[in-house]
């Protein structure tokens, strides 16, 4: 990490004091504002789109606000004016579908993600002011435009914060986004005495794997153990409506092809076909 960037990590951490309870805090009431409507926390995370929504979301604020200030500076102020009306409306939307990711996150992430919003808010009420300057029609619309240049500064210092939960901490980052499609058959590992009970999952290794078995009647179905969403052990979870429920956030996958079924996960989970050999043996391989 260059010189510059050390220089923004001490002023992020020095955060940490009021941001770590601040977004315990925050956690609490989202967590309960949204467990009742769930299907909608699903819509706003991107289940359906296979991507964080809010990732998606973000681009358009900042391309919008961004020709706010080209607008003011070739002289077209009621498109600039317009643009920040619209602007400021897109970024309403991300910071939606922020919180419902927000809910789900734990640790340092959460920590840098109450910054990364708090930065957003204080820059949306920035925003708020320089509309409000523009409605008055002053002659002299200079405050305007450098309020809304102050808010773009503002609004790239909370860009550069959200990146670093995502590029840096792996917030709503796929855990198996590295991990190799596996098209060999491999010896399945349990511990001694392990007997497989309909229905409770139960974790094995294959090679360098961790699986998460589940049996179905006679049918042994698995899943990678680590949840793609934070990395939770499905192994921990439980075996509800043919899904594996991870325990740390309740995101469920089909035993039966790692379909994702709910939130706030957007990825399908590694899925595996498991057989056994002619000496009686388990072997496992992911599922194509």
């Amino acid at each position: 990490m260059g010189g510059l960037g050390r220089f923004l990590m001490r002023i992020m951490d020095a955060q940490t004091g009021w941001a770590r309870p601040f977004g315990n805090f925050n956690q609490r009431w989202l967590a309960a504002l949204f467990r009742p409507i769930r299907p909608i926390k699903d819509l706003l995370n991107g289940r359906w789109l296979g991507h964080p929504l809010h990732a998606v979301l973000t681009d358009v604020p900042i391309g919008i606000l961004f020709m706010v200030i080209v607008f003011d500076v070739v002289g077209q102020p009621t498109a600039a004016d317009w643009a920040l009306v619209v602007g400021v409306l897109t970024m309403a939307a991300a910071a939606v579908a922020g919180l419902a990711d927000y809910t789900d996150t734990d640790g340092t992430a959460r920590t840098r993600a109450t910054l990364h919003g708090t930065i957003m808010v204080v820059t949306l009420a920035i925003y708020l002011v320089s509309i409000g300057l523009r409605t008055a029609g002053p002659a002299d619309r200079t405050a305007a435009v450098i309020v809304s240049i102050v808010g773009f500064l503002a609004l790239s210092a909370g860009a550069f914060v959200g990146g670093d939960v995502v590029y840096v901490l792996g917030n709503m980052v796929s855990r198996h986004a590295f991990r190799g499609p596996g098209t060999q058959w491999v010896s399945l590992d349990l511990p001694d005495g392990t007997e497989l009970e309909e229905g409770v999952p139960t974790k094995a290794k294959a090679g360098l794997n961790t699986l998460a078995l589940v049996k179905v009647g006679d049918t042994i179905h698995a899943l990678h153990d680590v949840c793609a969403h934070a990395g939770g052990s499905l192994s921990r979870g439980k075996f509800v409506d043919g899904c594996l429920e991870c325990p740390l956030h309740a995101s469920r996958y089909q035993v039966t092809d790692g379909h994702a079924t709910r939130g706030p996960t957007v990825y399908d989970q590694p899925a595996y076909e498991v057989r056994r050999t002619q000496g009686g043996a388990w072997e496992a391989r992911r599922r194509a």
